[in-house]
């Protein structure tokens, strides 16, 4: 996809700052959250101030009005530098429900405030345990009583919800049973969740990787009907397109991760002196190393051709599937390279490869697994009967 002189040179200053940024936030300071289980609250407000996080928010909403592929080359920059870009990449594709689907009142109350951080948008309330990739077969319900909407249900892998003020909230407004289309019935909320903090019960998850994951419970939780986003009933239809920019954010940093993994991996095999030559001119070491190169810039092509459909109005999916997929599939590859060029010395904190070798794991299966994206392509792409 051809990106023009103006925007490639617009991509190539926030790279720039994006850099000069992360210098303030060495490997050290992500070692140290890592090992506290920390959220790198300086690092979000550091963002924040300077506007990174609001780039697709619009201009007239105190935003920089740019468009997913500006905000992908953020998050690859962020995890290109050693750092985790996922502590605050929800902030840009949870907020498009409002701007895509929300009528003015609530883009005029919300977005500025998001833009600038006075509120925090960070909580995708989507996944439940009985559904999981399922999507259309969650339970959490929401029934209208008088000019409210009382829900309850169960959450679960729910990022940063104690980071956030708001949660983008998908609950049932229909029965399943009553529902002719399995993707009816569905409906799109703006949680305010300071405001309903005694009826939500918050669980920190622990995982592998310090990602600030909780599971969820929401009992009579009461939300104004001014927050519905959207129309009753077809909250699906909202989710997916942020779930195609999700997916396009989320490649982003696999190919940030990646990109890591190559320069430090390029580096140590330069200066790693074994039987009096550097290690780096064993083919063993080489070759696995400059394919990991070409496989992650074959990614990020996919990723630019995707980012730039979304940005053109183009929210089919097909390849911001592909590009998550073939930059996380990718950045696996590199990181097992590098840690083994590395030897025991890739176990080793103070040398930080086992810290993102353990975040580059994740992004195979979340947002999505890949297994499910292989489906999709079989299926929507190729045209084979569903495997499902």
């Amino acid at each position: 996809m051809f990106i023009d002189k103006e925007r490639q040179e617009n991509i190539e200053a926030i790279r720039a700052g994006i850099r000069q940024l992360c210098k303030d936030f060495p490997e050290s300071y992500w070692q140290e959250k890592d090992k506290q289980s920390a959220y790198p609250e300086e690092f979000i407000q550091a963002l924040t101030k300077e506007g990174w996080l609001s780039v697709m928010i619009p201009e007239e909403y105190g935003g920089a009005g740019l468009g997913v592929l500006e905000a992908s080359v953020i998050l690859e920059e962020i995890n290109r530098s050693g750092g985790n870009a996922g502590a605050g990449h929800a902030q840009m594709y949870t907020m498009g429900a409002i701007l895509r689907h929300g009528n003015e009142d609530q883009k005029q109350q919300y977005l500025p405030k998001i833009a600038t951080g006075e509120l925090r948008l960070q909580a995708f309330g989507v996944t439940e345990p009985n559904a999981g990739s399922d999507t259309t077969n969650l339970d959490t319900m929401a029934v209208k009583k008088g000019n409210k909407y009382i829900v309850n249900g169960q959450k679960i892998w729910i990022s940063r919800s104690q980071q956030s003020d708001l949660m983008l909230l998908l609950a049932r407004t229909t029965p399943k049973k009553d529902v002719k289309k399995k993707t009816d019935g569905l409906s799109t909320f703006l949680l305010d969740m300071n405001d309903q903090k005694d009826n939500i019960t918050i669980n920190p998850i622990d995982t592998m990787i310090n990602h600030s994951t909780t599971e969820i419970f929401l009992e009579n939780v009461e939300i104004p009907e001014e927050n519905l986003i959207g129309v009753e009933g077809k909250g699906f239809k909202n989710i997916l397109s942020g779930m195609n920019a999700e997916r396009i954010l989320i490649a982003s940093e696999s190919i940030g991760d990646g990109k890591y993994f190559i320069d430090k991996g390029t580096t140590y095999a330069n200066e790693r002196v074994i039987f009096n030559r550097p290690i780096g001119q064993n083919q063993g070491v080489q070759f696995p190393l400059a394919t990991s190169y070409m496989n992650i810039e074959s990614a990020a092509l996919m990723r630019d051709k995707a980012a730039i459909l979304f940005d053109n109005g183009d929210t089919s999916g097909n390849e911001a599937n592909m590009c998550k997929y073939l930059s996380s599939e990718a950045t696996w590859e590199a990181a097992n390279n590098t840690m083994d060029l590395h030897g025991g010395y890739g176990l080793a904190k103070e040398y930080h490869i086992e810290r993102k070798f353990r975040e580059a794991r994740l992004y195979k299966v979340a947002p999505i697994t890949n297994n499910l994206i292989v489906t999709h392509i079989g299926q929507h792409v190729l045209g084979l009967p569903r495997s499902f």
